[in-house]
């Protein structure tokens, strides 16, 4: 038997027979007891003995929405621009990290961050992308909306004049008809998508090591539980084998519960009538567990949510063709979630849902609705009547700009009406959606959700759609426990409950709404293990090896940038006062042009060299 007592402490632990404590004792992965330290210890043969010096201490946060399996096999490929506010210190990370990719491989930035966040208010231009590499190619991603590729990502392509626009998306191109290097998502984001899986892959062994350095990521942050919804190019059985054979070794630090999405549009009955035969609903352990089907049910019934493009419309056919899926599904007793942004979308999906019911009844079977910016009072309680759930993310946060562009301020003080959700007494569940579209870093959703504000700043809400805090925590606990059927035995740290929780490194409850965002975990245990540990906690945390290939973006720059600067940046920048530097000596021809090369903090100055502008 294993005992952990954690001591001094500040526990929420959102359990109302028990909602404060200052002890908790773990007992072979569960909770065995919270309260006084004394009344913890008593009967207790204890172990392990952590004091967490009158630390806040929360249950582990659970994603109810993002893309964990595909992030993971990816994670230590890309450079992450997720938390700065500096598009100069965001270039000079992008220039140290050309300087150090070996060909052929790409510089990838993918999703995690807005031009909304940084002071400059913008985007790099594809100028500065190819000046800084001329021959490295360079993927960078904008949300679901743009993709800028330099010269050398466009030959890796192969993209030239006769390259056609695909469906959904474009190639924007010179006066004589060459690509610039910008890809727009005109309204899908299949281009983006299709360009970026041409980019070189990790071997198998270096994508298990991706997704552990991943997943220690997520546990800086307090995560402790995610379900995963598919993605696009992510392939059953295929493309989990990785998350399957880390599960096997006992390196898994994050739960786990995956939906599987259709890859095959057209084909969309027969993915989900081969993988009912292939794997039974919540199959697996608490570890690792199948949670149903989608986010994508059927193509015809995806709605893409870009806000600075018109609402899509989706097409007359849709209808039987979700009918015949969800028919399957509900027949073979699998949850489902699906993707779904405006309530016109809503509205129709609820249509096949109600008609499905009718005739099979959904009888307490888990199903949601993932995003709903748009939804209806009405549309909330025909979800309600039908046994549903919303799990919502916070892409307003990175988006929410661009809503107030094209739909007003006024429209946007209820999107999503996360108030009106909760009022109706609807399964919430809060995440991210993350990696491409939002980050992954959930005190920035915690922080949308109490603050109603993007990371550029914009007030949103008002306080008619503002959470408390303890609220919009236990959307991230309680909340998105359900979304795996869960709600028995997570999110909370009553007696009973998995010994999932973190140690914060501020008080969530107390610090200014300003710092939210910049809350991280001291420590982090998943089922009375201790997964990740900083600072006096750090001895007591496993050893990750190095990300894996040597020159991973991961090594240096490491993932979100907690604080707005630029992590990995400063400790190998090297300045120059006198307009030169150790290879080129002086820098005549620089003379010719008005660059602050002198200027550490400026965008230039801070690359430590301005030769390869010129």
């Amino acid at each position: 038997m294993s005992s952990l007592l954690i001591r001094n402490a500040r526990i929420t632990t959102l359990d109302p027979r028990c909602p404060q404590a200052d002890a908790l004792a773990v007992v072979d992965g569960r909770i065995a007891a919270v309260g006084t330290e004394a009344q913890v210890r008593a009967g207790l043969d204890v172990g392990t003995v952590i004091d967490a010096g009158g630390r806040r201490v929360v249950p582990g946060l659970n994603d109810s929405h993002t893309h964990l399996i595909r992030g993971g096999l990816n994670y230590n490929l890309e450079l992450r621009w997720d938390g700065l506010r500096s598009l100069s210190d965001a270039m000079a990370m992008l220039k140290a990290q050309v300087d150090n990719t070996p060909a052929p491989q790409w510089v990838r930035v993918v999703g995690g961050f807005t031009a909304e966040q940084f002071v400059e208010k913008r985007l790099p231009t594809l100028a500065e992308l190819n000046a800084i590499a001329p021959d490295t190619p360079v993927f960078l991603l904008h949300l679901y909306d743009r993709a800028l590729l330099n010269g050398a990502a466009l030959r890796a392509c192969g993209y030239d004049r006769n390259t056609p626009d695909p469906p959904g998306g474009q190639i924007a191109r010179d006066s004589l008809g060459n690509p610039t290097g910008l890809l727009l998502a005109k309204p899908n984001a299949l281009i983006l998508y299709a360009t970026l899986a041409k980019g070189p892959r990790l071997p198998m062994e270096y994508q298990a090591n991706s997704t552990r350095h991943f997943m220690h990521e997520l546990n800086r942050l307090g995560i402790t539980s995610v379900i995963d919804a598919g993605g696009g190019f992510q392939n059953y059985p295929e493309d989990y084998q990785v998350i399957e054979q880390l599960h096997r070794d006992g390196e898994l630090t994050v739960r786990i519960a995956y939906n599987l999405f259709t890859q095959n549009k057209g084909k969309e009955k027969q993915d989900f009538q081969h993988w009912s035969e292939i794997v039974a609903p919540r199959q697996g352990d608490d570890l690792l567990r199948h949670n149903g089907a989608g986010e994508m049910l059927v193509f015809s019934a995806a709605d893409f949510e870009l806000f600075n493009e018109p609402r899509p419309e989706l097409p007359p056919g849709m209808e039987p063709e979700l009918e015949e899926v969800v028919r399957l599904l509900v027949e073979k007793r699998w949850p489902f979630r699906i993707h779904a942004t405006y309530d016109e979308s809503i509205d129709r999906i609820l249509d096949v849902y109600e008609q499905v019911n009718r005739e099979i009844p959904f009888d307490g079977l888990h199903w949601f609705i993932d995003h709903a910016e748009t939804i209806t009072p009405r549309n909330i309680d025909r979800i309600r009547a039908l046994g549903g759930g919303l799990a919502i993310q916070h892409r307003m946060a990175y988006q929410g700009e661009a809503f107030v562009q094209r739909y007003g301020s006024e429209a946007a003080r209820h999107t999503p009406p996360v108030r009106r959700m909760l009022q109706a007494g609807v399964p919430v569940g809060a995440g991210t959606d993350a990696t491409r579209v939002a980050s992954y870093n959930p005190w920035v959703a915690l922080s949308w959700l109490v603050t109603g504000r993007t990371v550029g700043g914009l007030a949103l809400y008002g306080e008619e759609n503002l959470l408390e805090r303890e609220e919009a925590l236990r959307l991230w606990t309680q909340g998105s426990a359900w979304f795996s059927g869960d709600e028995a035995h997570k999110g909370t740290l009553g007696v009973g409950q998995l010994a999932d929780f973190c140690v914060l490194s501020s008080d969530f409850f107390a610090v200014d709404d300003a710092a939210i965002a910049d809350i991280t975990s001291l420590l982090t245990v998943v089922g009375g293990r201790v997964v990740y540990g900083d600072g006096d906690f750090a001895p007591l945390a496993p050893v990750l090896p190095p990300a894996m290939p040597d020159w991973s973006p991961v090594n240096r720059f490491g993932g979100y940038h907690v604080g707005g600067a630029a992590t990995g940046l400063t400790a190998h920048a090297h300045v120059h006062g006198a307009g030169g530097c150790r290879t080129h000596g002086a820098h005549s021809h620089a003379a010719a042009h008005a660059v602050p090369t002198d200027a550490p903090n400026a965008f230039w100055g801070a690359l430590g060299c301005s030769c390869f502008a010129f």
